[in-house]
C-alpha cells in the first residue's frame, strides 16, 4: 500500500511531525476556514473548532494511519477508517473536499515544518495523505449507497418531546415528507441540524435511544450542555409541531448477532446501550445481557425507565447500577468490573465520558475479555485512538 519510496521518509518523520502537529492543524483549520467560511455553516462544529477538540481528533487519526502504515505497509486500519467515515457520511462530506483539505493542510504543513521541509518529505506525505482519503472516499461511497435515498438532510416533525432525568431530553419524530426512510441498527446515530441563535447552522450526531429499526420515527435522547451550543436550542427553543432536519442513520458501533452481550455506561452514555436493549426486548432475544451502569442519583438517570422495563423484559438480563450519591440497594461510587462475573465469549459495549471509558476498558481486558470484542462509542471527535483495530 505504501510505497517502498516513502517508507523510510515516513518511518524517518513521523516523530517530527507528529510533535508539531499541534500547531499543523490549527494553522490548517484557521487557512481552510479563512478560504471557506462557509464550511462553519452546517458542516464543521465551531464549539469543536473553539475547545481544540476537532485539532485533537484530526492531528490523532493523521499520526495514527501513518503508524499502522509503518507497522503493515499492505494494510489500512479498517477499524479506525471505518469510524471516521461514519462520521463523515453523517456529516455529508463530499469527495471534491478533501482536495480543499489537502490544499489547506499541506500549506499549514509547509508552513509550520519550514525549517526542515524537502520536496522528498512533501511527497511522501502527500503519498499518505491520499493513501487514507481514497480509502476513506471509498469506504464512504458505499455507506452513501447503503442509504434508502441519495439525499443528506430531511425533514422530520417533533410529535413529543419529554424530560428525561433532571437534565435531558428525549425527542421523537416522524418523517415530514415522503422521502424513503432507513431502518437504522441499535447503537447507531444520526446528525440533526438546527440554527444557532446568531443565525449559523450546526450539526451534532445524536444516538438513537430507542426504536432504531422503525422506519415510521426516530427517536433520541440529548443531555443539556449550558455550555454548549446545540442542546441548548434543542431543550429550550424547538418545540413540539417543529420540522428540523435529520440525517440517515450512521455509526459503526452496533449490537452484532449472537452470544452474550455487556453493556457498560456511564451518564447519557446509555442511549446506544438502551436502544440495543429495546431491540433485544422487542425481539425476544434469550442471549446473556448484563447492563452496568454509571450515574450521580437516580434521578440523573436519562432513560431509567426504559431500561429497566427493558432489562425486566429480557428474561437473561441483569443490572448492576453505580451511583456517587450513595442509594441503598446499589453500588456506592465509581463503576468497577473488579468482582463482577462477566459471562465468557462476551461482547462488551462502552459509552460515556473518556476517562471511563479507557478505565473500563482496561479494567474489561484484565479480566479476560479480548480488546477485539471491546467496542466503544465517542460522543464528539473520536480523540481516543486506543489501538487502531481494536
Amino acid at each position: 500500500m505504501l510505497s517502498e519510496k516513502s517508507r523510510p521518509v515516513i518511518e524517518a518523520t513521523l516523530p517530527l511531525v507528529g510533535s508539531r502537529l499541534g500547531a499543523i492543524t490549527p494553522n490548517f483549520y484557521g487557512r481552510m476556514f479563512a478560504a471557506h467560511p462557509e464550511l462553519l455553516d452546517g458542516l464543521f462544529s465551531r464549539a469543536n473548532q473553539n475547545n481544540g477538540e476537532q485539532q485533537k481528533a484530526l492531528a490523532g487519526s493523521i499520526a495514527g494511519f501513518a503508524s499502522a502504515l509503518m507497522a503493515n505497509p499492505d494494510m489500512v486500519p479498517e477499524t479506525m477508517l471505518s469510524r471516521i467515515a461514519h462520521k463523515h457520511t453523517a456529516l455529508g462530506i463530499t469527495e471534491d473536499q478533501y482536495q480543499i483539505v489537502y490544499k489547506y493542510l499541506f500549506e499549514a504543513i509547509a508552513e509550520e515544518l519550514a525549517d526542515v521541509i524537502t520536496a522528498e518529505i512533501a511527497e511522501a506525505w502527500t503519498e499518505v495523505y491520499w493513501l487514507m482519503a481514497d480509502a476513506l472516499i471509498k469506504i464512504e461511497k458505499g455507506l452513501y449507497a447503503q442509504q434508502a435515498n441519495n439525499k443528506m438532510w430531511m425533514p422530520w416533525t417533533v410529535v413529543e418531546k419529554m424530560p428525561a432525568g433532571t437534565d435531558s431530553m428525549t425527542f421523537v419524530l416522524v418523517p415530514a415528507d415522503d422521502t424513503p426512510v432507513t431502518a437504522a441498527r441499535p447503537g447507531q446515530f444520526v446528525s440533526v441540524k438546527v440554527a444557532l441563535p446568531d443565525g449559523l447552522l450546526q450539526v451534532r450526531q445524536y444516538s438513537l435511544s430507542a426504536d432504531a429499526e422503525s422506519t415510521t420515527r426516530r427517536v433520541f435522547t440529548t443531555k443539556r450542555d449550558d455550555g454548549g451550543e446545540v442542546s441548548p436550542v434543542l431543550h429550550n427553543n424547538v418545540k413540539v409541531g417543529d420540522v428540523v432536519e435529520l440525517s440517515n442513520p450512521y455509526g459503526d458501533v452496533t449490537l452484532d448477532g449472537e452470544g452474550p452481550v455487556v453493556f457498560a455506561t456511564a451518564g447519557i452514555g446509555c442511549t446506544p446501550s438502551a436502544s440495543a436493549l429495546r431491540a433485544l426486548a422487542t425481539a425476544g432475544e434469550d442471549r446473556e445481557v448484563l447492563v452496568l451502569h454509571a450515574e450521580k442519583n437516580l434521578e440523573a438517570w436519562a432513560l431509567r425507565e426504559q431500561m429497566t422495563t427493558d432489562v425486566d423484559a429480557i428474561g437473561s438480563a441483569t443490572l448492576q447500577l453505580w451511583l456517587e450519591e450513595p442509594t441503598e440497594g446499589f453500588h456506592k461510587g465509581f463503576m468497577s468490573l473488579e468482582g463482577l462475573d462477566l459471562p465468557a465469549n462476551a461482547s462488551m459495549y462502552v459509552c460515556g465520558p473518556l476517562p471511563f471509558m479507557k478505565a473500563i476498558r482496561n479494567q474489561a481486558i484484565d479480566a479476560g475479555i479480548p480488546s477485539t470484542k471491546i467496542h466503544y462509542e465517542v460522543f464528539g471527535p473520536d480523540v481516543w485512538l486506543a489501538g487502531a483495530d481494536n
